[in-house]
């Protein structure tokens, strides 16, 4: 795979060499390609090829650049770019009385109007620019009226759409949906039906957005949410996955005593010592008399 056409000396100093790198650049190039090591998702598509070229028999030369890290997207420096649309052009011009072109000139970015269509340069001028283009005979572009939406009376279904969460919550925590982005063309009054995937219903059918617990959980899991959305004659259904992780284990009891010594009926003790004898803990007490003269023999008390 290499880059078709000639390589400018702006896609060498930006690493847009001949290889499949370049592909993965094109592909994907804003999110795999430009850091410092390559990508894992990269180094997928590296081993992919390898073993299609291996399995066709299509040799693949040492020198070829495979990957893309280090490797930045293609700009209109480059010999891939296609100047395509009409964009302002915010140069000056000497020859009118605020300085301004009032043209548009052709970039390499998208935008809403192409050198493709027939019309657009005229609208690029009157966007960006309010003014009224004429012809060189002097006849002037009909401004141009926006047709409205047809008008249908036909009922059609509304779209369920969900909103939740980015990323996983922990179990037991308040989870909140929202079914606020669910449209109709028709404009009818809509209703919500929210079930979980044991088949509970988790609302009722007036709640546009529902909060509940995620469920408690020992291990990473996935908890299903079908959302059923009518307007009274239509339905449209959606499903929402939520990633659920579950709780960290809390420290055992016998974890916490570990860090004490058994107790020994021969070892020595000071008052103040710690002990663990069968899993409780004691702590040594100087032993008094009932005159209050303190004996020599110490006592192990609960800690």
């Amino acid at each position: 795979m290499t880059v078709p056409g000639s390589q400018t000396i702006r896609d060498k100093a930006n690493g847009l060499v001949s290889g499949f790198g370049v592909t993965i650049q094109i592909i994907n190039g804003g999110v795999e390609c430009g850091g410092a090591d390559e990508n894992a998702q990269s180094l997928n598509r590296i081993a992919y090829y390898k073993e299609f070229a291996n399995y066709l028999k299509v040799p693949v030369p040492a020198d070829e650049v495979l990957g893309c890290k280090n490797m930045k997207q293609f700009d209109e420096g480059g010999a891939g770019a296609l100047p395509i649309y009409w964009e302002e052009d915010w140069g000056w011009s000497a020859d009118t009385a605020d300085g301004k072109t009032y043209s548009c000139q052709l970039v390499g970015y998208q935008t809403p109007y192409t050198a493709f269509k027939e019309g657009d340069y005229t609208k690029c001028v009157q966007h960006y620019f309010n003014v009224n283009v004429v012809d060189d005979n002097g006849t002037a572009e009909p401004d141009v009226t926006p047709s409205p939406a047809p008008i249908t009376d036909e009922n059609v279904a509304p779209v369920a759409r969900i909103a939740g969460p980015i990323g996983a919550v922990e179990a037991g925590s308040a989870v909140s949906l929202s079914a606020e982005g669910s449209t109709d063309a028709n404009g009818d009054k809509l209703t919500y039906t929210w079930m979980s995937q044991d088949g509970k219903t988790l609302s009722g059918q007036d709640k546009a957005v529902v909060i509940f617990n995620a469920p408690d959980v020992t291990q990473d899991t996935q908890y299903v949410v079908n959302l059923t959305v009518s307007d009274g004659t239509l339905s449209s259904t959606a499903v929402y996955t939520l990633n659920v992780k579950a709780k960290a284990a809390a420290a055992d009891d016998e974890d916490k005593t570990t860090s004490y010594p058994a107790w020994s009926s021969s070892q020595k003790w000071i008052p103040g010592d710690i002990v663990n004898s069968n899993g409780a803990l004691y702590q040594c007490k100087p032993f008094r008399r009932a005159h209050g003269v303190m004996l020599r023999q110490l006592t192990m008390s609960p800690a």
